[in-house]
């Protein structure tokens, strides 16, 4: 099999969990599959580096990046003490990683000195968590007795568009990935960085959110490799939040659209964005556990699997926050819809859920905590209070979401849903369902949110196997 395979940052954690990660990988290299693996930074890096980032342009300490500089050194030095033992690979990596934390020092002096940090600027810096874990990888690999080669996602190919922070990946990107590892590929097990590519002018850009998974599924895409392993530290999708429920079960099969809306609503997991470059060329995608890696996980496939479960899972977004708009103008205003969400989007605000009365005087959205502030501030400046008469916001909800392929086209299911909350006195503030018929989304008050969770867990019986 072609397989390419991500490990994340709490897989990678430290050094002797990138020796399990190593000998993981060995055993399907010996098994006879072309590998290749993407890698995250080691566990609470990257934010180590965006927190010194922003120390070095507001405080201009360059004692704080000297600091820094060591405790990352000793980090890194550590992670491979534990995760090679070869000693002349360990040499060759430790020469490496000094080599590029040195970069990352005069980076972050400049910064001290320039006082300023910009989108550029972060990505950059924020790049050198894959960039330092990368040479691990591969060295704790070739330790094992496998050639092994490290390479940053622009040397292969990954070139993105100049949107820092949230790179997107050019159409031009599959063909460059493909030719660049196409000729290596099953003759070593290539490791690439996670999260990063560059633009058309070789600068550094990062993908955001869920960055290396993303880059997983763009190489998978770009390789039309057989499967796309993405390794967590949980068994699979759930579900539902195992914090919240322990008898929460791994669904072991289910649909990109599903995974899609479950990621959407909270489902950490996965992200919408992983799934984008599989779809397109159908490949599945498989999430495992790192610390049980015999257990199958939950295959992600093109596919509508039916179960006997009308729902497959229960998501919850916390940290949101909603904004009501309403004013009797608004009812046959022609663009007032246009205007709002023009105002958000220049904002940079993301909407979560929407809901508009029928009287059209009345609309509500959803957005995270974090841009809440900026959401307020846009809609007032719209607005104004000339047709928008009264604008304001509520922090203490959270929002639920029922997913579910087999929803759709069955009767009676909404019925469930706000029938069992009714019966249990949650009352309902906002409702949302999609046409794909696959989600019915809503919103309850914060204190009774994981109450809402569990009245649905039961009453769709998800703590049986499917």
């Amino acid at each position: 099999m072609k397989i390419v395979m991500k490990f994340g940052g709490t897989s990678v954690g430290n050094g002797k969990r990138i020796s399990q990660v190593a000998q993981i990988l060995k055993k399907y290299h010996d098994e006879g599959n072309q590998i290749v693996v993407v890698t995250s930074a080691l566990n609470g890096v990257t934010d180590k580096l965006l927190d010194n980032a922003f120390f070095a342009s507001t405080k201009g300490e360059v004692s704080l990046i000297k600091k820094f500089k060591t405790e990352l050194t000793k980090k890194h030095h550590e992670a491979i003490k534990d995760a090679i033992d070869e000693p002349k690979v360990a040499k060759e990596v430790l020469q490496i990683l000094d080599h590029r934390i040195g970069e990352l020092e005069k980076a972050l002096i400049g910064i001290c000195y320039l006082g300023e940090l910009t989108p550029r600027s972060i990505d950059y810096i924020s790049s050198y968590g894959e960039r330092l874990a990368a040479p691990i990888v591969s060295g704790a690999i070739r330790s094992l007795g496998i050639a092994s080669t490290d390479y940053t996602g622009g040397e292969i190919g990954i070139i993105t568009s100049s949107d820092y922070g949230n790179a997107r990946p050019l159409e031009k990107t599959y063909e460059l990935v493909k030719n660049r590892l196409g000729s290596i590929l099953g003759s070593q097990v290539i490791v690439i960085t996670g999260f990063i590519g560059e633009n058309e002018n070789g600068i550094v850009t990062t993908l955001g959110r869920s960055g290396s998974d993303f880059t997983a599924s763009i190489l998978g895409a770009s390789l039309k490799a057989d499967e796309i392993w993405l390794w967590k530290e949980v068994n699979g999708i759930m579900t539902t939040d195992p914090r919240i429920i322990p008898e929460a079960k791994t669904i072991p099969q289910i649909s990109y659209s599903e995974a899609m809306e479950l990621s959407y609503f909270g489902a950490n997991v996965l992200h919408p964005r992983t799934i984008e470059p599989a779809m397109r060329e159908h490949i599945p995608v498989r999430v495992k556990n790192t610390f049980d890696p015999e257990f199958p996980g939950t295959l992600v496939v093109a596919e509508k699997f039916q179960c006997e479960h009308v729902v497959k899972a229960i998501s919850l977004i916390k940290d949101v926050t909603l904004i009501n708009i309403s004013g009797a103008e608004m009812a046959g205003t022609i663009g007032t819809v246009a205007r709002l969400f023009t105002a958000l989007a220049n904002a940079g605000v993301n909407v979560v859920m929407i809901s508009q009365g029928s009287s059209e005087s009345n609309i509500s959205v959803v957005v995270s905590e974090a841009h809440a502030e900026a959401a307020l501030k846009a809609l007032h400046s719209e607005f104004n209070r000339e047709i928008i008469k009264e604008i304001n916001s509520d922090e203490n909800v959270c929002v639920v979401a029922v997913v579910g392929a087999g929803m759709a086209g069955t009767p009676g299911v909404a019925k469930r849903v706000f029938g069992a909350l009714g019966n249990s006195m949650i009352n309902i503030i906002m409702i949302s369902q999609g046409s794909s018929q696959y989600n019915i989304s809503f919103v309850v008050r914060e204190e009774d949110a994981f109450v809402a969770v569990r009245i649905l867990h039961d009453e769709f019986k998800l703590y049986k196997e499917n």
